[in-house]
């Protein structure tokens, strides 16, 4: 049975932690750390339940659900996103009180119709909208493209609570739910893969809304999020993070990013490490091999980045398939403000670092070199010369 949490004295977490899931968005996401779906229930004069869990779990939330309260003391439900993750339950639920108004965006309401051809009682909403329960209230704001058309926060009154749906939030497994009862390191590692792999693509975005939301002055003693912990102690870090994090942002690091078939790409790309820090002995260096390591902590290690290499031998006059769908994954992110070259090791034709270097281009960086290539397995001189390109690429940057 699912062990409720208190949160406030009106309240309470309903949700799940999922301590196995290994994957999310199909096979797009890893979370080694798992994750938590997060639902909130709201006693007032007025009760109301924000968000439900992802669907395989359908059938648990709503018979722990019923332990927690009589399902028909239910007034109001809010979907602040309709992706199936948080709106999964809804169909058992309704089910059980088919008649219960949905508030959620307009968007929201084509979401849901949209994964469940439900024909329910929806209460659409727009920015500043409000639902009174009594000594508090429910304030909507709609946040399109964070991360969906149909995201939108709920504010509560009184508690200062935001209900932030998917922004600030973690895949992070955590039976203690609060910000300051975890790791700290392993938080901001969760929280900062989050940021680089879903909410990239739309940080113009994320800067205009927290600036709006900002802008209303609302104290905020608590974020509750959808995934991973709620923040409690000094919530808005993680606020000024994002903002941080929405800025072009990038750190003094270079992330070498390679596939090799016989070591040759391999030993070009330690080699091309050396070389960069024979120059600058401050900037952080980090190899990847696309081949064997985790394809969202390589993006992280990409947005963390100022510069990157991309190197792969040449195969089937292209490049390694680990590199393609890398690449493919950079472009949906669309990564500014950083600066990149190729480079790999080929048997006879060697077209991978052209074709690179024409991929580094479409995927927004700055190419700061023409990209350097070397036959077969690199000998001493060779090697050398992968340094000397390395301390070429540092200086261009």
């Amino acid at each position: 049975m699912m062990q409720s949490k208190r949160i406030t004295d009106r309240v309470t977490w309903v949700g799940k932690v999922d301590w196995e899931l290994e994957t999310f968005h199909g096979e797009e996401y890893s979370t080694w750390a798992g994750s938590t779906y997060n639902s909130y229930l709201i006693r007032d004069e007025k009760t109301v339940l924000i968000d439900t869990v992802w669907l395989p779990y359908d059938r648990e939330f709503v018979a722990n659900l019923k332990h927690e309260i009589d399902l028909r003391s239910i007034d109001y439900i809010v979907i602040n996103h309709g992706e199936i993750d948080h709106s999964g339950a809804l169909p058992e639920l309704m089910r059980e009180i088919p008649d219960t108004p949905i508030y959620c965006t307009r968007n929201g309401v084509k979401s849901l119709q949209g994964h469940y051809h439900g024909d329910w009682n929806f209460v659409p909403v727009k920015t500043g909208d409000t639902l009174d329960l009594g000594s508090t209230q429910l304030i909507f704001v709609e946040a399109p493209m964070l991360h969906w058309p149909d995201t939108m926060f709920t504010y509560m009154t009184g508690e200062n609570i935001l209900f932030s749906n998917d922004a600030f939030g973690q895949h992070f497994a955590t039976e203690s739910l609060f910000n300051d009862t975890v790791d700290q390191c392993e938080l901001y590692a969760q929280a900062i893969k989050y940021y680089a792999n879903i909410l990239t693509p739309f940080s113009r975005l994320v800067k205009k809304k927290i600036d709006e939301v900002l802008a209303l002055n609302l104290p905020v003693d608590m974020i509750c999020t959808s995934h991973g912990v709620i923040w409690r102690d000094d919530p808005l870090q993680i606020v000024h993070k994002y903002l941080e994090w929405a800025d072009n942002y990038q750190e003094n690091q270079i992330t070498i990013v390679y596939d090799t078939m016989w070591n040759g790409t391999r030993r070009m790309a330690e080699a091309i490490a050396a070389g960069i820090q024979m120059v600058d002995k401050d900037v952080t260096v980090k190899l990847c091999n696309a081949g064997k390591d985790d394809k969202n902590d390589i993006v992280t290690e990409i947005f963390r980045s100022k510069a990157i290499l991309l190197g792969s031998p040449t195969i089937n006059n292209r490049f390694l398939s680990s590199i393609g769908g890398l690449v493919e994954m950079v472009k949906g992110l669309k990564f500014q403000n950083k600066k990149a070259a190729a480079f790999g090791a080929y048997g006879w034709s060697g077209e991978s670092v052209k074709l690179l270097t024409q991929e580094l281009e479409a995927c927004g960086f700055e190419v700061v070199h023409e990209g350097f290539r070397t036959t077969w397995m690199p000998n001493e001189e060779a090697l050398e010369a992968c340094q000397n390109f390395g301390k070429e690429f540092v200086r261009s940057l």
